[in-house]
């Protein structure tokens, strides 16, 4: 069954949030997972541009979905795209993938200056009988 992941960050601005995201796609990557990050559509250009820069110290290999291959440990597309892998899905986006329950682990990145929407995906998760997991992040730069 799929594990759900929440990551509370203490943080107030998104950039802080998609900053995150990085480090959470490079620590599973590094770990020999495939990662997809799905965000909406000006999210996911963002990040595709941050993941070459952030953090700094490191690179990691990545693609949009459309451009993608079997190399390529990280995937990052919009709410329409699928990836080609079924490891690690970061959910940045504002709802959840029907197709969220074919993932291994299931990220959700919560900024805690805007709990509600997590709060109702919380809830849905645990309404399916998901093992669901909470991490209170205030010093995770």
């Amino acid at each position: 069954m799929t594990r759900i992941d929440f990551y509370i960050l203490a943080d107030v601005d998104e950039a802080a949030r998609r900053r995150f995201c990085c480090r959470l796609a490079h620590r599973a990557a590094t770990a020999g997972k495939r990662v997809h990050i799905r965000a909406d559509d000006a999210a996911a250009a963002d990040l595709d541009e941050l993941l070459w820069e952030y953090p700094p110290d490191r690179f990691l290999p990545h693609a949009r979905v459309a451009d993608a291959s079997e190399k390529e440990p990280v995937t990052v597309g919009n709410v329409e795209e699928e990836p080609p892998h079924d490891d690690v899905l970061i959910n940045l986006a504002t709802d959840i993938p029907g197709s969220f329950g074919r993932f291994e682990r299931v990220s959700e990145v919560v900024l805690a200056s805007a709990r509600g929407p997590g709060r109702d995906k919380y809830r849905r998760y645990r309404e399916g009988g998901y093992p669901l997991f909470h991490h209170e992040l205030d010093d995770w730069e």
